[in-house]
């Protein structure tokens, strides 16, 4: 389809490798001769306090801007993509997308306690104040948040780039386990794509991070069991979910989650744990990790091209939202 408002494509300072990815990946699906998709040049003033401020290297006048940047803490990885989308808007940019490969405060989504804020309504109430036109994002921890935006939400799911890894995997006697009730309805449709059976984990927490039970319902002993989750932060749950799991007869105990926090402890407690393997995504950057023994890398950018590729020709998306 022929356009009248180029693509220009930029990512902030916490995904530039995960965005320069998924500029690979569009010159890869275009593969048609036509002009080389560029990752666009942002750049940033930082002052002496720790203030800063995004600028754009190029003009982006009548453009389709998208803006690569994953939420994750610290705050200012919110901040600077609300001012990167302020200033495209400020610059006379036709329409302005936030690419957010991981959408950050998104466990809290609802007033749980007293005195609480609901965190997500706020950021999408920021993100809709700083000139975002719509909003791309992948496995939000709870999927009603796309109900907190007033504008367009590409809400996707990983299970099309873990399920061929698990499948790779050739385990005979396979399960596929939910670390909580919460996670029920993923791992049943994980589970009934695989035709095999769901153990689903019921935890009881003592405090925010801290679990302090685990029990598993299904039939454990003698399967291998691949445990499906939306996030990994301090592993304490998954790791005594496995725990619980080989205590039970399971043969072995893997993981896929498609975003790897990792926060304190997490890496440490995962490799001195019983999982055999960890499979998590790279819509949060952990370089470290790169040729780690246990924890393994898989990259969503091909996913993410596939979507702003659509998006931009006003294809349906709807084959990527497999869930």
């Amino acid at each position: 389809m022929l356009h009248s408002h180029r693509m220009e494509l930029f990512a902030c300072r916490a995904s530039d490798d995960f965005a320069r990815r998924v500029i690979e990946e569009l010159n890869v699906i275009r593969n048609s001769g036509g002009p080389v998709q560029k990752l666009g040049a942002l750049s940033g003033t930082q002052f002496s306090d720790g203030e800063f401020q995004p600028q754009f290297e190029e003009s982006v006048r009548g453009a389709s801007v998208y803006i690569v940047q994953s939420t994750v803490p610290p705050a200012d990885n919110l901040m600077e993509l609300l001012l990167a989308i302020d200033a495209a808007k400020r610059a006379s940019a036709d329409s302005v997308v936030a690419v957010i490969p991981y959408f950050g405060w998104a466990r809290q989504d609802r007033k749980d306690r007293p005195r609480v804020a609901i965190g997500a309504k706020l950021v999408a109430n920021l993100l809709r104040a700083a000139g975002a036109d719509r909003v791309m994002t992948c496995e939000l921890h709870a999927e009603q948040i796309q109900g907190f935006f007033d504008i367009p939400v590409d809400h996707v799911y990983s299970m099309g780039v873990f399920l061929p890894i698990i499948k790779d995997l050739k385990l005979e006697n396979l399960s596929i386990a939910a670390p909580d009730m919460g996670g029920a309805k993923k791992a049943n449709n994980y589970a009934r794509s695989l035709g095999v059976p769901t153990i689903i984990c019921h935890k009881t927490r003592a405090k925010a991070n801290v679990v302090s039970s685990i029990t598993a319902i299904g039939e454990v002993e003698g399967r291998d069991i691949v445990i499906i989750d939306d996030m990994i932060d301090t592993a304490g749950t998954l790791c005594k979910a496995a725990d619980v799991l080989m205590e039970m007869g399971a043969n072995s105990v893997r993981a896929c989650a498609t975003h790897g926090v990792l926060s304190g402890e997490a890496v440490s407690r995962i490799h001195a744990s019983k999982l055999k393997e960890v499979y998590i995504s790279d819509t949060i950057p952990h370089l470290e990790l790169m040729n780690d023994e246990k924890i393994r890398i898989v990259s969503l950018a091909p996913l993410f091209a596939s979507i702003i590729h659509k998006v931009y020709n006003y294809e349906s998306i709807s084959p990527v939202f497999e869930r």
